[in-house]
């Protein structure tokens, strides 16, 4: 049976679909079978990474590791029993045809509360939620009080994924090990800054997640995904020296991976 992993967070520019496709890409390049579902049917941003990749590897003729995206199939609506809903038999559809084939489907989710990322949380096995560091972006998991110091109580995302967890318990499935990754996180010590971190930290304790290291802000991300690129394809497309800030993000990769700590998976790039 695949390892399902989703990527969720219902507040977009958190860097959901460069953590989608940099997972992907690195587990491709571990050696392991990777399957990956864009639920944001309206964006599409997963999707047209791997598109970018796709034609990349076709006019340049670099053999890079494939990410195979797959588009949910499509469900006739009278053949659903009343009160069924079309977009879970999508999904599920989906799943089922891709998990016996792979060691991993990677679902990306929008950046909205809809039936599919709902759906799509209660199925997985490592939820990943990438989070910029931010108090705006910290209340998608909890509101504070003006100052920042006190938790007053969980976000609607943090109750769907309790959701998630309690439908998951009641099908006998094993618990979600939800990942909190901090994106963004500023290299200069600041105010804010530690303030963030000791709220995550104590909210972690609270509602259940483990923290991971993210991306720092980078220009290189924004160069990379118009041609389907990750970290890891730099030198197999002839960069042989990479500068500093590369480097950086590498082991930024590297320490993400390490701290997911996904089943079978040796993280030696």
């Amino acid at each position: 049976m695949a390892h399902i992993i989703v990527v969720g967070n219902e507040k977009g520019g958190a860097g959901k679909s460069t953590v989608s496709m940099h997972v992907a890409s690195a587990l491709a390049r571990l050696g392991h079978k990777v399957a990956a579902l864009d639920l944001d049917l309206r964006q599409r941003s997963l999707g047209r990474y791997v598109e970018n990749r796709a034609d990349f590897i076709r006019e340049s003729g670099v053999d890079l590791p494939q990410i195979r995206l797959h588009a949910l199939p499509e469900i006739d609506p009278a053949t659903l029993n009343p009160g069924e809903n079309v977009y879970d038999h999508r999904l599920s559809a989906a799943i089922a045809g891709l998990e016996g084939d792979n060691d991993f489907i990677l679902i990306d989710c929008p950046g909205s509360h809809t039936r599919l990322s709902q759906v799509a949380h209660s199925l997985a096995d490592t939820l990943i939620t990438p989070l910029n560091d931010s108090f705006i972006d910290f209340d998608l998991l909890a509101h504070t009080d003006p100052s920042g110091e006190k938790i007053l109580g969980p976000s609607v995302y943090s109750e769907m994924v309790w959701n998630a967890r309690q439908l998951r318990a009641q099908a006998g499935l094993k618990p979600i090990d939800w990942v909190v990754i901090r994106n963004r996180v500023g290299t200069q010590r600041m105010v804010n800054k530690e303030k963030m971190e000791r709220a995550v930290q104590m909210l972690s304790k609270r509602i259940g997640f483990r923290i991971a290291p993210g991306f720092s802000e980078r220009v290189i991300f924004r160069e990379l995904f118009p041609r389907g690129l990750t970290l890891l394809d730099l030198k197999d497309i002839g960069v042989r020296q990479l500068n500093i800030s590369n480097i950086a993000a590498r082991q930024e990769l590297r320490d993400m991976m390490k701290a997911l700590n996904l089943p079978g998976v040796d993280v030696n790039f």
